[in-house]
């Protein structure tokens, strides 16, 4: 499945008085490496809710291992690990980018997303999106 990586700086307002990221910024990382790794498939949230194809969020977790704190960059791998004939799962793996190899994961977690309409009726997932996730990797 297709997977993609966002780098994000833990900003100020994203921490504690100790200078620790909140557990629930996780979430809004979360959120960006989905909107990048469907960016890089190559149709974009505003495109499919043009379409009149929305993908809210059913359930959500996250494992937190270590935290990260103030000015550390984060990478954030989101990864499509199910498409269904009317969900997405995707996976995600936030690291402390340190320059080098990874370390584990200092948080893992996934969404899971099901396609509707604007009336928030399930749909099947749209051909497009199928199409673009389902492609062979490009050489």
């Amino acid at each position: 499945m297709k997977k993609s990586t966002t780098r994000i700086r833990v900003r100020y307002v994203e921490t504690d008085k100790m200078g620790v990221a909140h557990h629930a910024n996780y979430f809004a990382w979360m959120e960006a490496a989905r909107t990048e790794l469907i960016r890089e498939a190559g149709i974009s949230y505003r495109e499919l809710e043009s379409g009149g194809v929305l993908l809210p969020v059913r359930e959500a977790f996250c494992r937190y291992r270590k935290s990260l704190k103030y000015d550390d960059v984060a990478l954030i791998e989101a990864e499509l690990l199910e498409l269904g004939g009317a969900s997405i799962r995707i996976g995600y793996k936030i690291y402390l980018d340190t320059g080098g190899a990874h370390k584990p994961p200092v948080a893992e977690g996934y969404t899971l997303h099901p396609f509707t309409d604007v009336r928030g009726r399930v749909i099947r997932a749209p051909k497009i999106f199928t199409d673009l996730f389902t492609a062979p990797p490009e050489k």
